[in-house]
């Protein structure tokens, strides 16, 4: 073997083995994002749920501002609470004539 071929192949050695470790690195760095992925998903999903029990907070609280009643505002308060009844009423025939299939 020549002193060409020798150093050829050397070369090609150190290139496979530069390869192989850069490989290893990219590999590494893919499983670290990937954990980050997960880990990021695991929080988003966190944070749905927290809005949508704010959300579900939010709109308890508007129902019960509506509903707060003061001395001056009974009647308001009386008309507001018939709005609603009725409104659950309309809510409960239209479940009734839907049937079972709802």
């Amino acid at each position: 073997m020549t002193a060409e071929e020798e150093k050829t192949i050397r070369l090609l050695e150190t290139r496979t083995r530069q390869l192989i470790l850069k490989f290893t690195q990219v590999k590494e760095d893919n499983e670290e994002l990937l954990e980050e992925l997960v880990k990021k998903d695991n929080e988003l999903q966190e944070v749905k749920k927290q809005n949508k029990q704010l959300m579900t907070d939010l709109s308890n609280l508007k129902m019960a501002k509506m509903l707060e009643i003061g001395d001056n505002d009974l009647a308001a308060a009386k008309q507001r609470i018939s709005r609603l009844v009725r409104d659950v009423d309309k809510c409960i025939a239209l479940l009734k004539a839907m049937g079972p299939e709802a």
